[in-house]
């Protein structure tokens, strides 16, 4: 330190930094939305998915949405269900993403195979 003159503080770093590189929160997925029928008995690339809120609480028991997002032929999706099974199979097995999978209906419900 020189005499006369005051310390001065440290300067703060200059890393920039990325809003995603901290933030908690999740855009949506992306891809054309269709309706879960029109994957059936096809195979598909499950990329990720998502559990939320639904906002049709009474078509199902734990009043939550899942998104599912998938590529066929080159393009992404999305389709939307409240079907317990799949919610069940995805946050089992979501550590395996990607994979491929076909989506079935058996009686009243949805499975992958």
């Amino acid at each position: 330190m020189q005499e006369g003159r005051p310390e001065q503080p440290a300067a703060k770093s200059c890393v920039k930094k990325r809003f995603s590189d901290f933030a908690e929160e999740q855009g949506p997925l992306e891809g054309s939305k269709v309706t879960i029928n029109s994957v059936l008995n096809v195979e598909i690339m499950i990329t990720g998915f998502r559990i939320q809120g639904s906002k049709y609480k009474d078509k199902n028991r734990s009043g939550k949405c899942l998104t599912v997002q998938f590529e066929r032929d080159g393009e992404q999706h999305v389709f939307f269900t409240g079907s317990e099974v799949l919610r069940s199979q995805l946050e089992k097995y979501g550590d395996e993403l990607p994979f491929w999978s076909t989506v079935k209906k058996i009686d009243k419900y949805f499975t992958l195979s």
